[in-house]
């Protein structure tokens, strides 16, 4: 900034005034574009810049660069809209700075074409930013139509989003609870958490309730032991032998009160989650059919998708969107290895989970292409490839309103009989040996 308060960079000349209200005089953009009128918005917490690009009167085939600082109050955002609407402008781009596009996106999106960008899509030349050089910049990619819109779900869809996201946090919390208690089991010497698999379930319950109240004998703590667990009676036994004190009565009661806590809340967010999704009890059910997924899984990918596979014409589309598929990176025809974007991070944990919860069975599709690819490229690949296949089978499943359909386990084997000939042919010679395939009479066959 110079001595008369003006600022430059690059070409545009900048000037403040007394109400802070940045304002852009005799600016010239050569740089043509599909949209004549355009706009930037550059958010931040306490304030925001909007930049109009917008056919010079003065210059034919220029455009000149209109910027204003508004606040973020909703008065202020008001104000915007009318500033906006008042210079026509056909599109108008707002990258999803943190959380403060919030306000502004769905004040602005009822009566504006407003396009919000991943920021990621957007880098500006370096050493040469500012904020009303961003805004400039924003305005300039709206008008040459070199960005894409990010995914914004309606009001219902976000409140689901909210009470989904929620949830996972607080059973995270309850799952923290019962490692914290797990600990001051451990400081008794007793190795209650290595017999039993859950040790706040029911039969944990019933032993921890007893220490609290007093009782010490291993014996008759074992003996409360419910179900499969009174299996593992004599060694709960030896097990519960330690020394349990007043301290950890006191500590073990706090313990279970706050898991109890957490999982109230978690009640009451499964009803209101419920409540939401009575409409979508079929899309429930079908998402319920592919591998890996539970009724809590579906609803958070209804939360996450929006349940309405429109957004996305292919399943190629809800992959790299949902982060579950390689990156691209190829420079002067040498291919590099692209890692997988970040994506949606809520709905790739959960294909996370759900991957490896599908790989366990031994008689299904994903199960054996898993087994299949981990020994070509390991494991870690490979479960980002059945994440992979989730996805594509979520997509047909919300697109088509079909069940999920298993491949099988002997899909590949089928489709290509010769290799798997040839595998069995290979092994057996390493072995020393030699096999013969003889075809099977169809008598026999059909019988």
């Amino acid at each position: 900034m110079n001595d008369s308060g003006q600022a430059r960079s690059g070409h545009v000349v900048i000037g403040v005034d007394a109400h802070k209200h940045v304002r852009v005089a005799a600016v010239m953009d050569t740089i043509g574009g599909i949209h004549l009128r355009s706009a930037g918005v550059d958010l931040g917490k306490r304030f925001l810049l909007a930049c109009v690009r917008t056919p010079s009167q003065t210059r034919a085939g220029t455009w000149s660069l209109e910027t204003e600082r508004f606040g973020t109050t909703r008065a202020e955002l008001r104000r915007l809209l009318a500033w906006l609407m008042e210079r026509q402008v056909e599109v108008v781009v707002m990258e999803a700075t943190a959380d403060y596009w919030r306000g502004a996106y769905y004040l602005l999106q009822p009566h504006l074409n407003l396009m919000l960008v991943n920021p990621a899509h957007l880098k500006g030349i370096r050493g040469r930013k500012s904020d009303p050089s961003d805004a400039a910049f924003l305005a300039r990619a709206g008008a040459s139509g070199m960005v894409m819109a990010s995914f914004v779900p309606d009001r219902a869809v976000r409140e689901l989003r909210d009470l989904t996201r929620r949830r996972t946090e607080l059973l995270r919390a309850a799952g923290r609870e019962v490692q914290r208690l797990e600990k001051e089991l451990e400081e008794t010497g007793m190795k209650l958490t290595s017999v039993l698999t859950n040790t706040a379930g029911t039969s944990g319950r019933a032993i921890l309730d007893a220490l609290i109240a007093g009782e010490r004998d291993p014996e008759h703590l074992a003996d409360l032991a419910v179900g499969r667990a009174r299996s593992k009676i004599p060694a709960l036994t030896e097990a519960l032998d330690g020394e349990f004190t007043d301290h950890h009565a006191f500590m073990v009661r706090h313990y279970l009160d706050e898991i109890d806590r957490w999982k109230s809340i978690v009640a009451a967010f499964d009803t209101r989650i419920a409540m939401l999704l009575t409409q979508r009890e079929r899309d429930l059910e079908l998402l319920d059919t592919v591998p890996g997924l539970g009724r809590v899984a579906a609803e958070i990918v209804l939360a996450e998708t929006g349940g309405n596979m429109d957004q996305f014409p292919t399943a190629h589309h809800l992959a790299p969107w949902t982060g579950v598929c390689p990156g691209q990176n190829e420079s002067a025809g040498v291919i590099k290895s692209g890692r997988a974007r970040a994506g949606n991070s809520n709905l790739k944990r959960l294909l996370g989970v759900a991957a490896m919860a599908a790989i366990r069975s031994k008689d299904t599709y994903l199960a054996a292409y898993f087994r299949r690819l981990a020994a070509r490229r390991g494991g870690k690949r490979a479960l980002v490839a059945v994440m992979h296949k989730i996805v594509i089978a979520i997509w047909h499943v919300l697109h088509g309103h079909v069940p999920y359909q298993d491949l099988g386990a002997d899909h590949f084997t089928k489709r290509d009989p010769a290799r798997a000939i040839r595998r069995m042919t290979k092994e057996a010679n390493s072995l020393g040996r030699t096999i013969r395939f003889d075809p099977i009479p169809t008598a026999w066959a059909r019988s």
